[in-house]
């Protein structure tokens, strides 16, 4: 086993494999020198998850075998990462094995909390509790809502960051519309807790998200974070964020977000700030205390939504700034903390949400991207997972 590599990289989500297939585009000379650290069998394409929730694809569309995206002239190391010691350019993976780097790339992703909710894991799966947030349950959200009878369909979004901050609220609007279309609409109740303070972020956006709220009658809560499901009694609890209050639902189907966390191995790790997450320059992406280490991705401590169009735009930034660091340039690469959010509005209907760091539209389009287009619809659909698989996998856009 080799025990020396010049980049290793943690992680094989978007982030990771995209940011080795750009370095081995760039740099030949590299094949043999990368190794990706990832112990799964599979590699997800995630936003499809919430179209597979609501009926649209096979879920089966959105997986593909880790083996078949490792870039070619990079080593798999099928192991988990045990510790980080950066003062000597080395990890341990799982098996005890030491590995040591020129460069280290860190992007593990962000780690689901199922346990932080009381009761949740007992009862995920069964009693009309359901969520696109996991493969294995995916299936089970499009069960509850095409036998949904009528009463009270409940949507939550927690008290902390999340991937595709919007997937909580895209289920909630393709669920009302099958709804409608069930003709059980008037039977039910559709109703949004969220903790945030609003519907979005950006206020381009949450003007016509809001708009879509009154349209649909959705009736939506803030400040109110998920603490406890019963799922035999069919009843969730939340927090009342502003006072602290706990407020008690009775629901017919509850669909779940659930709290997430930067994985225990980063927050116990010296890479980590006090948040857990990984300590970068958030323009760089170099971490602020060891230069030949960077982050990205959901792991990252960066102050923008964590989504995979984020990475598309961070990938370049980590790539071009290790390179940089090879030939003994400045860093010159930055990130701009650019995201996209396409919030699916219907089952043909999207609004394309693009913003940076400071909550700015940056819009690609050459059009107003705050309406709900259905060919917004079908980028989101047909030629995001296109882009994805082809494109930014392959190290190409």
């Amino acid at each position: 086993m080799k025990r020396h590599y010049k980049v290793l990289i943690v992680g094989g989500g978007t982030a990771g494999i995209t940011v080795g297939a750009r370095l081995l585009r760039k740099l030949k000379v590299l094949r043999g020198e990368i190794a990706v650290i990832d112990p799964s069998d599979h590699h997800d394409y995630q936003p499809l998850w919430t179209l597979a929730g609501a009926g649209v694809v096979e879920k089966t569309k959105a997986r593909r075998d880790m083996s078949s995206v490792i870039p070619t002239g990079a080593d798999w190391i099928k192991k988990t990462v045990q510790s980080f010691d950066p003062e000597k350019n080395s990890l341990t993976t799982s098996d005890q094995n030491r590995l040591t780097y020129d460069y280290l790339v860190v992007a593990p992703g962000i780690q689901l909390n199922w346990e932080g909710v009381k009761g949740l894991t007992e009862t995920l799966g069964k009693h009309h509790v359901c969520s696109n947030y996991s493969y294995e349950h995916v299936d089970y959200t499009w069960e509850t809502i095409r036998n949904f009878k009528g009463g009270n369909a409940i949507f939550t979004h927690p008290n902390t960051p999340v991937k595709c901050g919007g997937a909580p609220q895209k289920i909630m609007y393709l669920a009302e519309e099958a709804f409608e279309r069930a003709g059980i609409r008037s039977q039910t109740n559709v109703i949004f807790e969220s903790a945030n303070q609003a519907i979005f972020d950006v206020p381009k956006y949450r003007n016509v998200l809001e708009k879509v709220l009154q349209r649909k009658n959705i009736q939506a809560h803030f400040r109110r974070h998920l603490v406890e499901v019963d799922g035999e009694k069919k009843e969730a609890v939340f927090e009342d964020l502003e006072t602290g209050k706990l407020i008690s639902r009775s629901f017919d189907m509850l669909h779940v977000c659930p709290p997430m966390e930067a994985p225990t191995f980063i927050k116990n790790s010296v890479l980590a700030d006090h948040s857990g997450y990984i300590n970068v320059d958030k323009h760089t992406l170099q971490h602020v205390h060891y230069s030949n280490v960077f982050g990205l991705g959901d792991a990252s401590h960066l102050p923008t939504s964590k989504t995979g169009a984020a990475i598309r735009k961070q990938a370049p930034v980590v790539a071009e700034n290790i390179i940089s660091l090879m030939r003994g340039y400045p860093l010159s690469a930055k990130y701009d903390g650019y995201t996209s959010c396409p919030v699916v509005t219907g089952y043909n209907k999207v609004v394309l949400a693009e913003f940076d760091y400071d909550k700015r539209p940056r819009e690609t389009m050459p059009f107003n991207q705050a309406v709900e287009r259905r060919s917004m619809y079908f980028l989101k659909k047909d030629l995001l997972p296109i882009i994805y698989w082809k494109g930014m996998l392959k190290g190409i856009m």
